[in-house]
């Protein structure tokens, strides 16, 4: 389904799943004004199409003891398949490692790790990171705050 098949009831079903994606169907269909019935049949037809891709609980990272959130660019020695199958195979294995993006520009890969303070975070880069073949350079920010936090773009 594209974003311009989307009719301004299906909106109103995304937009309440974001903020409540626990909402039963009859809560739902008494939110955007349908009954219950069509409201199931449009949920499906967005979970088919793609649309809606699963449900989830949001964790918060800092109460299981993840307070610090890092961002690490890094840089292979070369770009080609073997090189990038390689980092994000080995990537897959670390679970500090909660997002991975394959980038343009001077930088090859930015992650997002969630660790539970320096210590940890050093012990990440130099035991396992830096030892990934093909990795050039590793360059890390830490946030200060987040300034603004969502799950996805809405229409």
């Amino acid at each position: 389904m594209e974003a311009t098949n989307l009719d301004e009831i299906d909106i109103r079903i995304l937009r309440e799943l974001r903020q409540d994606g626990r909402m039963s169907a009859a809560d739902l269909s008494q939110k955007v004004g349908l009954s219950a019935t069509p409201v199931i049949r449009r949920l499906k037809r967005l979970e088919k199409s793609g649309v809606i891709t699963g449900y989830v609980a949001l964790i918060d990272e800092a109460a299981l003891g993840y307070a610090m959130s890092i961002f690490v660019s890094v840089k292979l020695d070369k770009q080609v398949e073997e090189a990038l199958q390689s980092f994000e195979t080995a990537i897959l294995q670390f679970p500090e490692v909660v997002d991975c993006w394959l980038m343009t520009g001077n930088r090859d890969y930015l992650l997002r790790i969630a660790t539970s303070g320096l210590k940890e975070f050093e012990e990440l880069m130099i035991d396992r990171l830096v030892k990934i073949k093909s990795v050039a350079s590793i360059e890390s920010s830490i946030p200060l705050r987040r300034v603004k936090s969502g799950i996805s773009r809405m229409p």
